[in-house]
């Protein structure tokens, strides 16, 4: 069943899946009272072992290699995602939600030029379509809160899409074996350490109060998921498509407020949430179509013939044929 569904639907699922996971992350940063060094200590720590701990079950011995394999992602994959949630816990802290959702709404448009500059990615002119309608629907969503908070919240909200945009390309573009790319979750344990060590430098490395710390360990259970998830996304889409679903967390986390505080959304909060939700379905749904329209036709699956070239090269071993346009 999972291997009958097109290749980019799979992506979606799996990266929807782990937004869905990461939507109630900005709840628990407004609701902890720590400071955001005590925080980041803990993020860091929690997610990197659980994320460890994921990474040796499924590489055993192979675990060092697959880190080697990842060539230049395994430095700016972990820098990116670092850089990301300390960004993303610091301007929660110094400006309004609606500011810093304003602000990660950029990732796709930053992604989508990343990857056709300095990766040679192209996208198609629906995900361009689909980027657009979802930037605005966002931006309506967080008008309501837009103008509060400090320029310093507004200057490091900007530093999450660029990071965003940074950690998701980079991942798409490294070229695996067969039609997926290659597995990048393996370097955000490192993420993780660069994320503990500036943490511990600046004094984190404290026992938060019990309610502070059921939180955390609660942002411990769910989270690594979540990224690991997205991460996993980059292998089946382009990071700009990664960026894309990733803005879904501004539509579930206004809801989750909705619901867990009692803040209901402005009318235009609603006008936005159902243009993000009416782009990604009408997305999808054209790509069924398209991709059992090319089916009836008898026409061939290049990403099974790619595969299978793959497959009858390591067993000679020699390199696998380059993958052409996997997007």
């Amino acid at each position: 069943m999972w291997k009958r569904l097109p290749f980019r639907l799979r992506g979606y699922l799996i990266t929807m899946t782990g937004v869905l996971l990461l939507s109630p992350d900005a709840l628990l940063v407004k609701d902890t009272t720590v400071d955001v060094a005590t925080f980041m200590f803990w993020r860091g720590l929690l997610l990197g072992l659980v994320l460890l701990l994921i990474a040796a079950a499924r590489y055993r011995e192979r675990l060092l290699p697959a880190v080697r394999a990842c060539g230049p992602a395994a430095i700016w994959c972990p820098l990116a995602f670092a850089a990301s949630a300390w960004a993303f816990v610091g301007a929660n802290r110094l400006t309004s939600a609606g500011n810093v959702l304003v602000m990660l709404n950029l990732a796709p448009l930053v992604a989508g030029l990343i990857g056709m500059l300095l990766f040679g990615q192209r996208l198609r002119r629906q995900t361009w379509m689909v980027i657009g309608v979802c930037i605005t629907g966002a931006s309506l969503m967080a008008l309501g809160e837009v103008g509060q908070g400090s320029l310093l919240g507004l200057a490091v909200a900007l530093i999450i899409p660029v990071s965003i945009a940074v950690n998701t390309t980079v991942a798409s573009a490294q070229r695996g074996s067969g039609q997926r790319g290659l597995d990048t979750t393996v370097v955000l344990p490192l993420g993780c350490l660069a994320m503990l060590l500036p943490a511990a430098l600046m004094g984190g490395a404290q026992l938060p109060g019990s309610e502070d710390m059921q939180r955390l360990a609660l942002m411990g259970l769910f989270l690594p998921l979540a990224y690991f998830l997205i991460q996993t996304g980059a292998r089946y889409l382009p990071g700009a498509e990664v960026s894309l679903v990733m803005l879904v967390e501004t539509l579930v986390g206004t809801l989750l407020v909705w619901w867990w505080v009692g803040e209901v959304p402005a009318p235009l909060a609603f006008v936005g949430g159902g243009l993000i939700v009416a782009a990604m379905l009408i997305s999808s749904l054209r790509d069924l179509s398209r991709q059992r329209r090319k089916a009836a036709e008898g026409a061939p699956d290049a990403r099974r013939l790619h595969d299978a070239a793959a497959e009858r090269s390591l067993e000679r071993g020699e390199p696998a044929p380059p993958v052409g346009e996997r997007h």
